[in-house]
């Protein structure tokens, strides 16, 4: 069952208009948020870097639009789809501007769908990069702009669609993603972080990357370690060769270990450190 404004319906009946501007004009933004137990991990931070979000694309807030109502509407759902309170869910909260018009919306009315998935475990569980290699390669055929869009959860993502397909079409497991510098800023489906000696190393938003949540969550930790230090600057892809390892993050896999990028392979002891702390 699908969560569309309030109204639960089937797959199959949860059709958009093709006039959606979702469809027509990537004119939406979504949140994945992993819930354990019916909690909804990062609660907060997911719910406020919607809230920015929305006022960036100028998408009107409701005012029930509250933290405590879309929890509710999450947790309803989850229910709502026969899936008990002690399993892992994957949920993605979609909104999208709810108006008629071509570029130039009539309105900024918005309306938003929640879908649930049955995780397989409840802990972010790390990839083991000698049974499950990760194999990673540049991604070089577009550009993202960087800028204050491309922080933001959109729909309007087909830098990393195309981005898929290659790596799906090449046999790799992820890829790198340049910015209009040639910067890497990100993998198809998370954040990066580059381990060098006792630096650990992430491209700053201003370079493009998406503004992740459990980015966010990560660099607090590693901001408190007092074995490591981190940095918050432009990564050239020459950089990635002289790596001790180079990790991925998002809020629904945690943490994952790249093995392998071209000739150089990688070593993965201090992810195994970070990730204990999501245990």
């Amino acid at each position: 069952m699908i969560n569309f404004n309030s109204e639960f319906v089937s797959n199959k009946q949860a059709n958009l208009n093709i006039t959606n501007r979702a469809v027509a004009y990537g004119d939406a933004l979504f949140e994945t948020i992993r819930v354990v137990k019916g909690e909804l991990l990062f609660w907060e931070d997911h719910y406020f870097r919607l809230m920015s979000s929305m006022r960036i694309l100028r998408m009107e807030i409701p005012m029930n639009f509250t933290l405590e109502f879309l929890e509710n509407e999450i947790l309803t759902t989850i229910k709502s789809n026969g899936l008990k309170e002690n399993v892992s869910v994957r949920v993605k909260l979609t909104v999208y501007r709810d108006s008629e018009g071509l570029y130039t919306p009539k309105t900024n009315d918005i309306g938003y769908f929640i879908q649930v998935k049955r995780l397989d475990s409840p802990n972010f569980i790390l990839n083991d990069i000698k049974e499950f290699p990760l194999i990673v390669d540049l991604f070089k055929d577009h550009y993202v702009n960087s800028g204050l869009l491309s922080n933001l959860k959109s729909t309007n993502r087909i830098v990393n669609t195309l981005a898929g397909i290659f790596a799906k079409e090449n046999d790799f497991q992820n890829l790198l993603l340049l910015n209009q510098d040639k910067k890497v800023i990100e993998a198809i489906n998370g954040n990066i972080f580059l381990v060098k000696g006792s630096s650990i190393i992430t491209p700053p938003l201003t370079d493009g990357c998406i503004n992740g949540v459990f980015r966010k969550q990560l660099m607090r930790i590693i901001e408190k370690q007092t074995d490591f230090t981190l940095e918050e600057k432009s990564i050239s892809p020459f950089e990635l060769q002289k790596s001790d390892e180079i990790f991925i993050t998002n809020a629904i896999s945690g943490i994952q270990s790249v093995s392998k990028y071209r000739k150089k392979s990688f070593s993965q002891s201090v992810a195994r450190q970070l990730v204990a702390y999501f245990e």
